[in-house]
């Protein structure tokens, strides 16, 4: 289906790491496709959802770190086949030369460990973003055999769907947006796997314990939910974290290390960083 959609081209300084930043600001308000481009990105939203106001806000986030300048201009794009724009642009990844993410219109490997099947209907958690490619590379090394797994903040599944795919007995994937649900059960029946997947937030925590958690969000929320997090999860359990800067790390560790856990290993790349933590 063709739609009008307004294209804004930022441009960031300095980029690395307030690319990626600006790029999850932007989805939570309705942006929808995004182009990385030398000193910034381009991204995309329908003309009825595009509020000049909400990127001033965004600017305002940015702008709280002072040594982060950002500026944009907008433009209209006409009738632009989204299916078609997606084919062109989005990429298969490889994750530790183990693991091929690949939507359904790619080739595919035979020599994979894993292959994942995802619709790149959303921008996160199709393994090109750093977090998650992060914990992918944690979760090839674990042994996830008749482990029980939470996913918060799923987004896609692919965190979910590589779980139950390296031999996790029962996997539960929750997110508080409810596309990114449906994206989730979509992508799980593409990759023929059980998963269960749960609309909502930390609230719906209290009941099920787990042998591993995972949870890709963000620093705030992390050090608002880590707690719930503890409560769930079984003695030496494994917490796996990120979502967050490297410069953020030792204010997850000294959280963590009120809650009873151990800083067991930490993953760094272009600036993002991922904890692997364990339940005393």
């Amino acid at each position: 289906m063709n739609f009008k959609y307004k294209e804004v081209v930022f441009k960031v300084k300095p980029c690395n790491p307030w690319r990626d930043i600006l790029i999850n600001l932007l989805a939570d308000i309705g942006y929808e496709s995004f182009e990385e481009i030398d000193g910034g990105c381009k991204a995309y939203i329908k003309n009825e959802l595009f509020d000049e106001n909400k990127l001033n806000t965004i600017d305002l986030k940015l702008m709280f770190n002072k040594n982060v300048k950002i500026s944009f201009t907008c433009g209209e794009v006409e009738n632009m086949n989204w299916n078609e724009e997606w084919e062109k642009n989005y990429k298969p990844v490889t994750i530790a030369g183990k693991c091929y993410i690949r939507a359904p219109f790619h080739h595919s490997k035979s020599d994979m460990l894993l292959e994942i099947i995802i619709e790149p209907k959303m921008s996160f958690g199709t393994g090109h973003h750093k977090t998650t490619a992060l914990i992918v590379e944690f979760l090839l090394e674990t042994d996830m055999k008749n482990r029980s797994v939470l996913d918060m903040g799923c987004g896609t599944g692919v965190q979910a769907i590589i779980s139950k795919k390296l031999g996790a007995k029962k996997v539960t994937a929750i997110d508080n947006y409810i596309s990114a649900c449906e994206n989730t059960i979509e992508n799980i029946n593409n990759n023929n796997v059980d998963v269960k997947v749960l609309y909502g937030s930390s609230n719906l925590l209290g009941e099920e314990f787990y042998d591993i958690i995972i949870a890709n969000i963000t620093k705030n929320v992390l050090l608002e939910d880590m707690h719930k997090y503890t409560e769930i999860l079984y003695s030496s359990g494994i917490l796996f974290l990120s979502g967050f800067l490297k410069k953020d790390i030792n204010d997850m560790v000294n959280k963590a290390k009120i809650l009873g856990l151990t800083l067991k290993q930490q993953k760094i790349s272009k600036g993002w960083a991922a904890l692997k933590m364990v339940k005393n």
